[in-house]
């Protein structure tokens, strides 16, 4: 295993803890944004966790990683729904590089070429 998961998000949930005992408007203001899409109902949990766990990724973000596992499999999400959504995040991302490859080569061309004359 990577990575404990279950001993990380207890020890997320304590720093998390801190910050909300320092600032409760900032988790306040998270959860308003968390629960948000909830409220509509359009997609359900599953699919919102499956959501979550492919921009999860995307982010690198190990703390969503962790929670969103755990809420996805507490939606009724299995190994394979996990795994297909994990590979649109793949192809995203591989997506994503070759447009910005793109906007290398574009930054690239303006660096290196004339300037047009007006």
């Amino acid at each position: 295993m990577m990575l404990n998961w279950n001993e990380y998000m207890q020890e997320l949930a304590t720093r998390i803890g801190e910050v909300g005992r320092t600032s409760p408007e900032i988790i306040r203001g998270y959860r308003t944004l968390s629960e948000a899409g909830q409220k509509t109902n359009t997609l359900d949990g599953k699919i919102r966790e499956l959501i979550a766990l492919a921009v999860a990724v995307t982010l690198r973000c190990d703390g969503c990683i962790t929670t969103h596992t755990s809420a996805a499999l507490k939606n009724g999400a299995n190994e394979a729904e996990i795994v297909e959504a994990l590979g649109v995040a793949i192809s995203v991302n591989a997506g994503a590089a070759l447009v910005y490859s793109a906007r290398v080569l574009d930054a690239f061309h303006a660096k290196t070429q004339p300037a047009p004359t007006v």
